[in-house]
């Protein structure tokens, strides 16, 4: 296709040269350089794979604080911590090529950019007497928020049931559903968890109960910190107070953002003045997380005159065959904006689709490539291998380690997700509010003699103590256990005095923790190394809430007994998820399994909605290709039986996303290569029709 003919434009400062014309009218929209004062109404940046997003977004805001905003009052919310971090490098460094004539912008720092849970953290933190919050309420990760449901099922008595009961993971999914969703109990229960929908009253019960214990606890799970900051806002006064605080809001991502997401960026910024959204639907791929693709599709709308609207197009990442195909696969779409991606990058190589016999052949074929693609000096870490559930690459992994060839793999255990992990949080989370009783009940047990029956005594008697009077050294614990919970004791109430040193104090704890750890762990030397990177962790932060905070809201992605970079090996082949891949780039990307019942997942096909995500996960996969992109299609797999019955296997086709319309765009490969006698020699083919003929002469 031909490349679109640049708008003229109009002189620019030197800072946004680099930029292209669609990308200069999104970040110069509405900024007229008077100090800030003219606040520019709503404006949805939708920004194709590949396109410069991020680069974009960074101008906008570095070109705002140049026309005179306060950078003290820009709100740049991102999906995580990481991203955030890097759009204030970004920004900085753009604003220091403007700061020869205006020094004070080389200072200018955003004061307010993280994700929506850390933001929404800080605000509860500081309107919290305002809204009958505790200041210093902690938060818990998923694992607590389950094991506190949990405790709630079971004291509720929903344990107990002759007939099954959803147990405490279902029970957190089914609640946090319905909190992001915005949506009904029976609704929610009737569209994603079926099976569950007999027991609805019985959740509602559940639910309050579960509401309750946290409240008596002073404990905030991370659906929390969304939900409170949504009612927050919702209060007219509250909301305009909030929204007030900041003239621009500038949000990444929009279309992963979830309906209570929404409610809230429209409670601040009613009117749509100086809110600004970039995303792209066609990459809106975590419905499973609550994020709805409505938010982008019908964000224009919501405002009277609609939102501006600007579309990046050109693609910066992947070659012109690979964009065609990506485009005719996405243009299937039920619903979407148009745009059609397009690149300077010129390439004679289509993307393939190779065929193979099965998993063992699909295996065999990525890891030639993969080591031919290294012989022509693309090295393994700009190859990426994905998949779309994280058990697809079990053979792969074990043809990589018989082959030795280094690999780290992207969606496995999360770094808060290991116990010894957990424990060391929650010794900190139990200094800092002594009412989490799923903190102490945890903490508690791991002293020598004392199990689930002394641990909820104790608790019990510090709930019920004054503040400040716990008494924590003169609690009910078996005598053999004495000596240890005195010095433990001690410990706490050291760890809990306000003139404690951070994180010197967190040393301390650590050094406690590290002398338990060879008797609750067989590897704790491999564990060891986690609690250390820890507390290199901790040292980063002001104080202890603040780092239990961050670190909740934005964990490490692995711990030191998962697969990571490896040390020995400079270099190393990448495996990851398709959801794990999303916003990654690599020369060379094969996807496994592009069959129907792999993509689109046969357990997402219950609804057209689920169908059209699945398209999205695979345009995804494909848009992370630089120069080659490999889709495989193996004919049948192996499955395991139960009842000692073997193995069998069973037929798989091409996705449905792939129709026969589309196969232009692809070069088809079969692999392994048939026998010279089999491609189609003259006699080869004369045998193929003498044999039809012979088929149809059956009917004579």
């Amino acid at each position: 296709m031909n490349s679109p003919a640049p708008a003229a434009c109009a002189p620019a400062p030197a800072y946004l040269d680099r930029l292209n014309a669609a990308q200069r009218e999104a970040v110069e929209y509405g900024v007229r350089g008077n100090a800030g004062r003219d606040i520019p109404g709503p404006l949805l940046v939708i920004a194709g794979a590949g396109s410069g997003k991020t680069n974009t977004l960074a101008h906008r805001v570095a070109h705002l604080i140049a026309n005179g905003a306060d950078p003290g009052r820009i709100l740049l919310l991102t999906f995580s911590r990481r991203a955030a971090d890097e759009m204030g490098r970004r920004v900085q460094r753009i604003l220091a090529q403007v700061a020869v004539d205006t020094p004070w912008l080389a200072q200018a720092t955003l004061q307010w950019s993280g994700t929506f849970h850390g933001i929404g953290a800080r605000l509860l933190r500081e309107y919290a007497g305002r809204i009958g919050l505790d200041p210093a309420f902690t938060i818990h990760d998923r694992e607590d928020s389950a094991d506190l449901m949990n405790l709630a099922r079971h004291e509720a008595g929903l344990s107990t049931r002759n007939k099954r009961f959803p147990l405490k993971g279902t029970c957190l999914a089914i609640y946090s559903a319905a909190v992001n969703t915005r949506a009904p109990l029976a609704e929610v229960l009737q569209t994603t968890f079926p099976w569950c929908a007999e027991w609805e009253a019985e959740l509602k019960t559940l639910f309050r109960a579960y509401v309750q214990a946290k409240q008596a606890q002073q404990v905030l799970d991370y659906d929390d910190l969304l939900l409170y900051w949504a009612h927050m806002v919702a209060e007219p006064a509250l909301g305009a107070e909030i929204g007030g605080l900041f003239q621009h809001v500038l949000v990444d991502e929009y279309q992963d953002t979830n309906h209570l997401q929404a409610e809230i960026l429209l409670a601040m910024k009613p009117d749509g003045r100086g809110l600004t959204v970039v995303g792209d639907d066609a990459q809106s791929i975590y419905a499973f997380r609550g994020a709805t693709i409505r938010n982008i599709l019908d964000f224009p709308a919501r405002f009277e005159p609609p939102a501006h609207r600007v579309t990046l197009e050109q693609n910066y990442r992947s070659t012109r065959p690979i964009l065609d195909a990506a485009n005719a696969v996405i243009a299937q779409a039920a619903e979407r904006y148009s745009k059609d991606l397009w690149s300077l990058r010129e390439s004679t190589a289509r993307p393939q689709l190779v065929s193979v016999r099965d998993d063992a052949d699909q295996s065999a074929f990525v890891v030639e490539r993969v080591l031919a693609r290294r012989e022509q000096g693309i090295k393994l870490k700009q190859q990426a291998v994905l998949f779309r559930a994280a058990s697809h690459s079990a053979r792969l992994e074990m043809e990589l380690t018989r082959r030795n060839i280094p690999f780290v793999k992207f969606g496995g255990l999360k770094f808060l997700e290991a116990a010894h992990v957990k424990d060391m949080l929650a010794v900190l989370r139990w200094v800092e509010n002594l009412r989490d009783r799923v903190s102490g009940f945890r903490v508690v047990q791991l002293l020598v003699g004392i199990g689930p029956k002394t641990a909820g005594k104790v608790l019990d008697h510090v709930v019920a103590a004054p503040e400040g009077c716990e008494l924590l050294a003169e609690q009910p614990v078996p005598e053999a256990a004495r000596a240890d919970w005195q010095a433990f004791s001690t410990l706490i109430e050291h760890l809990r005095r306000p003139d404690a040193p951070w994180p010197a104090s967190f040393e301390l704890a650590c050094r406690w923790y590290e002398g338990q750890m060879p008797r609750l762990y067989d590897d704790a030397v491999v564990r060891q190394g986690d609690i250390q990177q820890l507390g290199r962790i901790a040292a980063t932060y002001p104080s202890r809430q603040r780092f239990l905070t961050e670190l909740t809201l934005d964990p490490p992605s692995a711990t030191s007994d998962e697969a990571g970079v490896p040390l020995l090996d400079e270099d190393y082949l990448i495996l990851s998820t398709m959801h794990s891949a999303k916003g990654q780039e690599w020369n060379s990307v094969s996807v496994l399994n592009v069959v129907d019942g792999c993509v689109p997942s046969d357990i997402a096909t219950r609804s057209s909605a689920e169908i059209e995500e699945e398209r999205r996960l695979l345009y995804v996969a494909m848009t992370r290709a630089k120069d080659h992109l490999e889709l495989l299609v193996p004919q049948r797999f192996y499955v395991s039986q139960q009842q000692g019955m073997g193995d069998r296997h069973v037929y798989a086709g091409r996705t449905r996303f792939i129709p026969n319309r589309l196969l232009p765009q692809f070069e088809q490969v079969s692999w392994p290569e048939p026998p010279p006698e089999f491609r189609g020699t003259p006699q080869s083919r004369q045998a193929a029709l003498d044999l039809a003929a012979k088929m149809r002469g059956m009917w004579d």
